[in-house]
């Protein structure tokens, strides 16, 4: 790979006018939130932020998402660039002026930000068309949280014709503010869900030997399932169950049929995706078996890992530095456990996503409030440098800086 010969100085002071009106975005986003496909609130904000713009509006029947395309005047590459707009089942709880009006919703992930720093791109890149090698997809995805909303919008066709690079930020309250971090390979894990049925007997509370009780059999097998993590999973390529609920009973003198687990399980590999899923089925089944019982096990099938190519990492880091400093940038050492689904674009698309630190001003990244609280708050002030490092990161991968 080359090194970046373009003067990124444009960008970062695009990003500083474009402050204020992202900051505006975002409130007006934050104070309505929408859960899953249908944001069509959000997708009318976005779609008047976008108003006047040089762009190609499409739509799918699947989502109220938006992707809209800015075509430069030389023929060459397409990259996409991702902000997610969905919500989360949450009630705020941070005090702020601007803060949720829908009661159970909440912008605890940041995706407010998300929106607001790529519409700002957004404008800015248009301002700036004439000196693009190539064309640029603005892709507004609902559905993030669980819905599938990325691989909704492929299905309906809207990637189509696919990009060559795809890039996207994802805010962050634990990492120092301003800062972009990422790494090469798995970023994020898969995330499956997990549904176990252990069936009994019902009887007496005070005559269990007469009954087949399945409460103790589906506890056997929470315990049983961690041992299989540590021994039968290498640490080096790790998964995480974690079994977040458990259901049995009616009350404190009867012994239930039925007991009933839900859970996630996480990797960052298919390889040992697969492994564990086939220990859940052998586990819990072959418990219950051995208690007389019997055990029905449901995974279903979530976001796939998030992968990034090194090559776009690599980009990455040397447009964060020339942008913000040798300081801009850090290599994370491992992934993090959560899932994203910009996995089903970087399945289609050579790409990367990366983190920006958005510890709110004055707080302890170590220890302030974390993406899905109710109480997370972020710096705004960091989507200045969201909006210049999607405007760069598009500008380095229209170049022939990135070898696909």
């Amino acid at each position: 790979m080359n090194d970046l010969s373009a003067d990124f100085s444009q960008w970062t002071a695009a990003g500083e006018a474009l402050l204020p009106d992202a900051i505006k975005l975002r409130r007006a986003i934050h104070a309505e939130p929408e859960l899953g496909l249908d944001t069509p609130k959000t997708t009318a904000k976005v779609k008047a932020a976008l108003a006047g713009l040089p762009l190609e509006i499409r739509e799918g029947p699947s989502t109220t998402g938006v992707m809209a395309l800015l075509k430069g005047p030389a023929n060459g590459r397409t990259v996409l660039l991702r902000g997610d707009m969905d919500a989360l089942p949450l009630t705020e709880d941070t005090g702020l002026p601007f803060a949720s009006e829908i009661s159970g919703a909440m912008h605890a992930c940041g995706h407010d930000t998300h929106v607001a720093m790529l519409a700002g791109a957004a404008r800015a890149l248009c301002e700036k068309r004439d000196q693009l090698t190539g064309s640029v997809m603005f892709m507004f995805q609902p559905g993030e949280e669980g819905w599938h909303g990325a691989r909704f919008m492929i299905e309906d066709g809207l990637l189509d014709p696919a990009p060559d690079a795809a890039f996207a930020l994802h805010i962050s309250p634990n990492m120092p503010a301003g800062v972009i971090a990422s790494k090469a390979g798995a970023l994020l894990a898969s995330s499956d869900k997990l549904r176990i049925r252990v069936k009994g007997k019902g009887g007496h509370a005070s005559m269990p030997h007469d009954a087949l009780d399945p409460t103790p059999i589906a506890c056997e097998i929470v315990l049983a399932l961690q041992t299989m993590i540590t021994r039968r999973v290498s640490v080096f390529d790790p998964a995480v169950i974690t079994i977040a609920h458990i259901e049995a009973g009616t009350t404190d003198n009867i012994i239930p049929e039925v007991a009933r687990l839900w859970g996630t399980l996480r990797t960052q590999s298919e390889r040992t995706r697969n492994l564990a899923k086939e220990g859940i089925h052998r586990v819990a089944e072959n418990i219950a078996r051995a208690h007389g019982a019997e055990a029905e096990v449901e995974i279903e099938p979530g976001f796939p890992v998030t992968i990034n190519d090194g090559r776009v990492v690599d980009l990455a880091e040397q447009t964060a530095k020339a942008l913000f400093g040798e300081a801009g940038f850090i290599r994370m050492p491992h992934p993090v456990m959560g899932a994203e689904d910009f996995s089903y674009v970087l399945q289609k698309v050579t790409g990367a996503m990366a983190w920006l630190g958005g510890c709110p001003e004055g707080g302890d990244y170590h220890t302030c409030c974390a993406l899905h609280s109710n109480k997370m708050v972020i710096d705004e002030a960091v989507m200045a440098r969201g909006i210049a490092m999607h405007c760069a990161m598009a500008e380095a991968m229209l170049s022939a800086a990135l070898e696909l």
